[in-house]
């Protein structure tokens, strides 16, 4: 019988080889349209529940004062985390500069909110950059680590205002931050725990992403400003979610609606199709537990989805002068010439 031998050494069939890697390849496909169909599912159940009235009355109630208001919030939390992006390259040895930064995320800001799944612009600006600095695998996981060091503030700070003030969960949270609390103690004491590189796959790969945490985010100079930017970007992504909710009209206190807006962006971090779909059908729920009504929960995720989008169009002009400088550059040999930055028109790095 014709054998082949696998990576790890072992012998199997041509056909065992050929039956896994097809089973790999239709898991690949099941995984990258399974979370573009849930996010679209709850979309429909929501305009099933509610009807098209509230995402109508959402879109009639842009106004100019809130775009120019949310795109000036956008400003101020692209510039934080593309910071925090550079503080984390900085600290895994990768060049990156401000300028630079700030134009990858706000193309992966637009990439992010026109393309499913929701983490495409980051894959595209990491692999961008890693093919820039020509270390893809390194500049990846700067990304990953940048995005995950937000998230976690946007979680502790998420806990802490929803333990303070009244919400739909606030009877749940004490366990939620007792579990939150002994998450961070165990990553905090295996991060400080010094481990061999050598030795089996999984000790190998232990060492690397405690080594990456250690460098790039909780180093002495790196982490007050890590959560410094963060902080400043859950805010600025909070205060967008108000502009919304005060154009779809709601009333309501600010007490009353940061919990509320912060339970709407945590399921933002979920796949989706261009932001919609999680966002639309948690904000529904919460405000109609709080007793604003899901209609207006539908009608402020709607508008906080346009305004973000229409703040993050930067990322398409990002995108078109970096085609045309691509273009205007091009050997006639149809090499590609070195990367222009889309800001400066030099190297970015």
């Amino acid at each position: 019988m014709r054998q082949a031998c696998y990576h790890d050494g072992s012998a199997g069939s041509e056909s065992e080889r050929r039956t896994g890697v097809s089973a790999a390849t239709a898991g690949s496909r099941l995984r990258r349209w399974a979370s573009p169909a849930v996010a679209v599912a709850v979309l429909a159940v929501v305009i099933w529940r509610l009807g098209t009235g509230p995402f109508l009355a959402g879109l009639k109630a842009v106004d100019s004062r809130a775009v120019l208001a949310a795109a000036a919030v956008v400003l101020v939390t692209t510039l934080c985390s593309a910071w925090r992006w550079t503080i984390v390259a900085r600290g895994l040895g990768v060049r990156l500069s401000l300028a630079a930064a700030v134009a990858a995320y706000y193309r992966a800001l637009f990439l992010n909110l026109t393309l499913p799944g929701g983490v495409a612009g980051d894959v595209h600006r990491g692999v961008s950059h890693g093919r820039d600095v020509r270390d893809v695998g390194r500049a990846m996981r700067v990304v990953v680590w940048e995005r995950a060091a937000g998230q976690a503030v946007q979680t502790v700070l998420t806990i802490s205002v929803l333990l303070v003030l009244p919400s739909p969960v606030r009877s749940s949270m004490p366990f939620v931050a007792g579990a939150a609390i002994g998450i961070a103690v165990g990553v905090i004491l295996v991060c400080r725990k010094r481990v061999a590189s050598e030795g089996s796959r999984w000790t190998r790969v232990r060492a690397a992403v405690v080594t990456d945490i250690r460098d790039g985010v909780l180093r002495r100079n790196a982490l007050p400003a890590v959560v410094l930017a963060s902080a400043v970007v859950v805010v600025g992504h909070a205060v967008t979610f108000l502009i919304a909710a005060r154009a779809a009209g709601v009333t309501a206190s600010i007490s009353r609606l940061l919990p509320l807006a912060l339970l709407a962006l945590l399921a933002m971090v979920l796949p989706s199709v261009g932001g919609w779909g999680p966002r639309e059908g948690l904000t529904s729920w919460v405000f109609a537990a709080a007793g604003l009504g899901a209609d207006r929960g539908a009608a402020t995720a709607v508008i906080y989805g346009v305004l973000v989008l229409v703040a993050g169009l930067p990322g398409a002009v990002v995108l078109v002068v970096e085609r045309l400088r691509r273009r205007r550059v091009t050997s006639p040999s149809g090499q590609r010439p070195v990367p222009i930055d889309p800001i400066v028109g030099s190297p970015p790095y």
